[in-house]
């Protein structure tokens, strides 16, 4: 059987009916006219397959493109559409010589009544629609990739993420490889770009091109975001291979405010949940720890003074107390003085006079952590952990709820006995810096020198160590141990140091003895509550081994009465849903689960502002001011990544991107550990890193404090850092001046 066989010029095509070549031909045909940069092709919109004289024509067709092997692809007229794209479920062929068009023409129609087509259409609702074949000049390329006009994760429409692998982009487009990525943001007057390092296959000439062309055609269908494909030959020449509208492009998220003042998700409990919380956390632990947080401050001070938080985008923010008349003497008024006496060392005399603060306030509240608040916790958790096995679905929501309590109580004494060793090191940097500058000079480590290898300080990951305090992550008993830390002879070094610094600093100061007594209270409190901070972080997590055990077994009773499919699915849904469930009539959950679960590993993948909002005016950033005093007069290299100088001193070696447990093992000794945030059960890393950086985290995070007692380079607070660097990139970190140098 015969027939008319029709090809068109895809130069001349851009006045044909969509309905005949097709939803990729007609883009490709568009901006061909448009003169963007579209390989010449043809395309066939009808035939047989069996056509005796389809080879000839075909190779008649092309002679004139000027290419000997060409890219046959299909081109349904309903792919590539806003709302389906097909993508993948047609064939395309790459490197056909002419006399092997016919066969792979004849393949591609023959695809288009495939069963994953056919399926695909059904799902649609639609019937099988048309199809053609698109037959290109193949690029030869030195490099290849996609390309997004808004970003695929955030909807951000300002960002486009150019995605690149050497060679065909192939594996790119088939989710072999991730290659290297490119974010690209333009502004109205300027543009900038993050990027990978060293031994990268696109140059940041050739990202802005790519994400130039990409927003042109962007532009040309009204601003709907597109996905693009392209390469780049050995000329240097920029191709446009496809172009179609993304699909489910997330709505843009916002970070705004949720209210006055300045609002930082590296403060309190915030320094403790390194991404967006799950829904269970939020809703039920979350509220209940800062109850027991205020409960706490009641108990020690006669006050309740709210720490306002929120979640933003699923993300942990909090703001402190906006100063007000009322607000003050609602404080005198409850607290009788003692609140004023307590917040005034422990907030402000602490940072100029510690040790006035320690034998004014501080002291007596770390005996009540030390003798009352502690024991009572560990008995708390002890009895919890004997019953959970037994226990009913509601008495396992009251051990949840006291043992919640309890942590609650316990972080406001981590918050205002161990919250003051940072305010204190404050205190001792100024005073190396005004008399000790020679001795302990800031590129040697500074003051830190003398707060390292002290004996009780030394970090130690314990089973109940977390990645998080949200509830859904395991612990460190519960994940594999991989390679022990080796950090005893370090340790050792780090105090056989300090020791020596010590000696020299009394040396120094013996012809001036005021100053060198005051150079001794100051030392030892700080060393004092340097050792306390550590012990009280230890030990603040000791309850959450059998609050995961209690949400397993509340997981299996949803299970058991057709709410959700796995106990794990309870963290993706709601205290209220739970509530029902022990009341034994929680509905059909797994929906609502689901979308949950998306929706969250949706917004733990966003890059959360450190913070939002503006500070009052009589607070001003205490956390800035922090920096900023850390940082001294240390100039920031030009180009580098700069964050809070959280360790001192300077160590070079290759980035090592750590998301979790599950790349623990794979890290080498020497590496820069790079991470989101690090938490108790990272510690084991530490011993073998050459240095840390953190996308969050300030100089009293958990980064920051460990990477001191291994005597390592710290810088965290980048914001991004996960996002600008790349693994195997050569780097040099300043713990210093709180900056990353890229090596080129």
């Amino acid at each position: 059987m015969s027939s008319n066989l029709t090809v068109v010029d895809l130069a001349e095509a851009s006045a044909v009916d969509r309905a005949l070549i097709g939803g990729k031909a007609a883009v490709l045909a568009d901006l061909t006219a448009a003169r963007f940069s579209v390989p010449p092709g043809i395309v066939v919109t009808t035939g047989v397959l069996d056509d005796p004289q389809l080879d000839r024509r075909l190779a008649a067709s092309v002679e004139g493109l000027g290419g000997e092997r060409f890219a046959v692809r299909s081109s349904g007229a309903a792919e590539d559409l806003p709302d389906a794209s097909y993508a993948g479920l047609y064939e395309t062929y790459l490197n056909v010589p002419a006399d092997g068009l016919g066969a792979a023409v004849r393949r591609c129609f023959a695809a288009a009544a495939s069963e994953r087509v056919t399926a695909y259409h059904q799902r649609r609702g639609g019937a099988t629609a048309a199809m053609a074949v698109l037959v290109q000049v193949m690029v030869d390329p030195i490099v290849a990739g996609v390309a997004f006009t808004a970003h695929p994760v955030t909807g951000d429409r300002d960002q486009t993420l150019v995605a690149a692998v050497a060679g065909l982009g192939d594996p790119l487009v088939s989710g072999v490889t991730t290659g290297e990525e490119w974010t690209v943001t333009a502004s109205r007057t300027a543009m900038t770009r993050s990027g990978p390092g060293g031994g990268r296959v696109l140059t940041d000439v050739q990202a802005d091109a790519v994400a130039e062309l990409s927003r042109r055609i962007a532009d040309r269908y009204d601003g709907r975001p597109q996905d693009v494909e392209w390469a780049i030959d050995r000329a240097g020449r920029l191709w446009l291979l496809q172009a179609r509208p993304m699909t489910a492009v997330p709505e843009p998220v916002s970070w705004t405010a949720p209210g006055p003042g300045l609002w930082m998700r590296n403060f309190r409990l915030g320094e403790w949940l390194p991404e967006a919380v799950t829904p269970l956390f939020a809703s039920w632990l979350l509220p209940v720890l800062e109850d027991g947080y205020l409960d706490g401050m009641y108990g020690s001070v006669g006050v309740r003074v709210p720490f306002r938080y929120a979640l933003v985008n699923g993300w942990y923010y909090n703001a402190t107390p906006i100063p007000s008349p009322k607000l003050l003497a609602g404080v005198l008024w409850q607290g009788r003085w003692r609140a004023a006496k307590i917040l005034f060392n422990a907030l402000i005399r602490v940072s100029h006079d510690p040790d006035a603060a320690d034998r004014a306030v501080l002291s007596e509240l770390e005996r009540a952590w030390r003798e009352q608040q502690l024991p009572g916790y560990r008995r708390l958790v002890a009895a919890a952990e004997a019953e959970v096995d037994t226990a009913s679905p509601r008495r396992l929501a009251e051990l949840v709820d006291a043992l919640g309590r309890e942590a609650g109580i316990y972080l406001w004494y981590l918050a205002i006995v161990g919250g003051s060793a940072w305010k204190m090191e404050a205190c001792l940097t100024r005073f190396v810096r005004r008399h000790l500058i020679d001795v302990l000079p800031d590129d040697e480590g500074g003051a830190q020198v003398l707060l390292r290898g002290l004996p009780g300080a030394q970090p130690v990951a314990g089973a109940h160590a977390v990645q998080s305090v949200d509830w859904y992550h395991p612990v460190a008993g519960e994940l594999a141990t991989g390679r022990p830390p080796r950090a005893g002879d370090r340790y050792r070094s780090l105090a056989e140091q300090r020791m020596v610094a010590e000696q020299r600093c009394r040396a120094t100061l013996a012809d001036r003895p005021r100053l060198l007594a005051d150079f001794d209270r100051l030392l030892k409190v700080n060393q004092r509550y340097a050792v306390i901070r550590e012990e009280q972080a230890r030990e603040f997590t000791l309850a959450w081994p059998v609050l995961r055990a209690c949400t397993a077994r509340l997981g299996r009773h949803l299970v058991n009465l057709g709410a959700i499919e796995q106990p794990g699915d309870i963290y993706f849904c709601t205290r209220d849903e739970v509530n029902s469930g022990i009341e034994g009539d929680p509905g059909q959950l797994s929906a609502r689960v689901a979308e949950r679960r998306a929706l969250w590993q949706r917004q733990r993948r966003l890059t959360a502002p450190l913070t939002l909002g503006r500070p009052a005016r009589l607070i001003g950033d205490v956390i800035e001011h922090a920096v900023q005093q850390a940082r001294g007069t240390t100039e920031t290299a030009e180009g580098a990544l700069v964050g809070h100088p959280a360790s001192a001193g300077r160590a070079t070696g290759e980035v090592a991107i750590v998301h979790g447990p599950e790349d623990f093992d794979g890290f080498a000794d020497g590496q820069v550990l790079v991470a989101k945030a690090t938490a108790p059960a990272w510690t084991p890393l530490f011993s073998r890193a050459a240095a840390v950086v953190t996308d969050g985290g300030t100089l009293a995070a958990h980064a920051s404090l460990v990477a001191r007692e291994y005597g390592i380079p710290a810088v965290v607070g980048t914001g991004d850092a996960t996002q600008r660097l790349r693994p195997g990139q050569l780097v040099t970190v300043d713990g210093t001046a709180g900056t990353i140098t890229l090596h080129t």
